[in-house]
């Protein structure tokens, strides 16, 4: 009896020690492979970087983590418009199937999820809509604000004047958004505004008040799927297959 106590004290000290040693290997790993990501997508700060599953050893004697999670602050993505860029205030990514080399300068994951925050205010800063336009005999009208319509909706404020007068209040337009192509969020009215009871061309409403917004240049060649208007942004839904974290 005395010697299986001791076997049995011996091997919860081993898997003590297996388990210490693994966590280090892991804090290990998730650090370098933070500090690739952030100089290969030039990243003002360190990016979140978490390694999920037990034992980490095991995986990484095979070559391939099973999920690798990863988070980035204020990420500059593309807008297809040469040096202008548009902030994503929020990315995460859910890496599966992660093959990496020995010394993490590259891994790719058979397939990615994860989602994207845009604040409204930068979604409107980069869509170009600062100047009012002419959308009907004088009558000229511009966006002064994005925010949440509820249901999906984005509530798109529209500052118009009439023969020279500003309207007292904004009008609210309420409007749909989707996914175009993977890499552009469309903004579109699901009907044109009446304007002070003045007489409006809706095509001429339609350039003001529909938008369009690329986004590309997103870590590793994730796209686009869905997006969604909440509180705070539009929550876009971004995916991909062979995405490459580093390297």
């Amino acid at each position: 009896m005395r010697a299986l106590r001791i076997l049995l004290i011996v091997i919860v000290i081993l898997g003590g020690i297996f388990v210490i040693v693994d966590r280090v290997a892991v804090n290990f790993a998730e650090g370098e492979a933070a500090d690739r990501l952030k100089a290969t997508e030039n990243l003002a700060s360190t990016p979140d970087v978490s390694i999920n599953g037990f034992p980490f050893l095991t995986q990484l004697a095979g070559g391939t983590l099973d999920e690798v999670e990863v988070g980035i602050r204020d990420y500059e993505a593309g807008t297809g418009d040469g040096a202008a860029r548009i902030r994503i205030a929020d990315l995460r990514a859910d890496m599966h199937g992660v093959d990496f080399s020995t010394d993490f300068s590259s891994a790719v994951a058979d397939s990615a999820t994860g989602t994207a925050t845009i604040a409204y205010d930068e979604l409107l800063k980069t869509a170009g809509k600062a100047e009012p336009g002419r959308v009907g005999p004088g009558v000229t009208a511009r966006i002064v604000g994005l925010s949440d319509g509820g249901n999906g909706k984005i509530k798109v404020a529209v500052e118009a004047t009439v023969l020279g007068v500003e309207l007292p209040e904004p009008v609210s337009v309420l409007s749909s958004v989707t996914v175009v192509d993977g890499d552009t969020v469309r903004v579109r009215a699901d009907a044109v505004p009446e304007i002070g009871g003045a007489e409006i061309v809706e095509s001429s409403v339609r350039r003001i008040i529909d938008f369009e917004q690329r986004i590309d240049g997103l870590p590793g060649g994730i796209r686009l799927d869905k997006v969604e208007a909440a509180e705070n942004g539009v929550e876009i839904t971004v995916k991909g297959s062979d995405v490459r974290l580093v390297g």
